[in-house]
């Protein structure tokens, strides 16, 4: 016969081993997340090249053999953070689009937050990054599979009268993005501020392709930002 007494504490030590890896994944996602926030904040600080995976774990009070199990290399680290950027950044959209009036109320609160996030980050983080090709290569990728969802944003702007008709928006949105990437290697960065070079792109390509109603919007926003951005200095 069988004996229920010991099929029960099988059942009992099997739900309890069950229980105890579910924990130890939480802890390690939760741990691996932290991991992530703190090497991103740190490379967009410092630059990436400066910032070592033994600092890294220094600084999470952790030993190194416990970062390299969770991240095998440092590229494989940063590659991580790009993509946690990423998320980040669409999730970001998709709830402004859901209280947004139009798309250029999308545009405006979405470059206030870049131009935080360029406030926050080295130049030299820029410059590194390039000299990791799966890392750099993932960022290229992204802008090429972001370009349809781009540029039919766009045209949803010129539905709602907020952007001219008559531009060629894949076009536009190229040049702007070969625009930055050029204005990022050459002087004028060590002259002015990522965010002044930024501010000074954005503004001019929307004042560029916006309607008489899109231009009144714009100037109001610009005004305003910078009212708010003379009482922060």
């Amino acid at each position: 016969m069988f004996d229920c007494k010991k099929i029960k504490v099988k059942y009992t030590n099997s739900s309890t081993m069950i229980d105890t890896e579910k924990d130890n994944s939480a802890a390690r996602l939760e741990l691996r997340n932290k991991i992530i926030r703190t090497a991103s904040q740190a490379f967009r600080s410092n630059g990436i090249k400066c910032i070592t995976m033994d600092e890294i774990a220094a600084s999470l009070s952790m030993s190194k053999r416990t970062l390299y199990e969770i991240f095998e290399d440092k590229e494989t680290l940063l590659r991580e953070c790009i993509l946690a950027d990423h998320d980040e950044l669409i999730a970001f959209i998709g709830e402004v689009m859901k209280e947004a009036k139009n798309v250029l109320e999308v545009i405006l609160v979405c470059y206030k937050k870049n131009i935080e996030r360029f406030h926050e980050t080295n130049k030299q983080f820029f410059e590194d990054i390039k000299k990791y090709p799966r890392v750099y290569d993932l960022i290229k990728e992204f802008k090429t599979r972001d370009t349809d969802s781009t540029i039919a944003f766009f045209m949803k702007g010129v539905e709602q009268g907020i952007f001219r008709s008559d531009i060629n928006f894949e076009i536009i949105n190229q040049l702007v993005r070969l625009q930055m990437d050029v204005l990022m290697s050459t002087d004028i960065c060590s002259k002015y501020s990522i965010a002044e070079v930024y501010e000074s792109i954005m503004f001019t390509y929307l004042r560029g392709i916006s309607t008489e109603k899109g231009a009144k919007e714009l100037e109001e926003f610009i005004q305003e930002y910078r009212k708010l951005r003379g009482e922060k200095k």
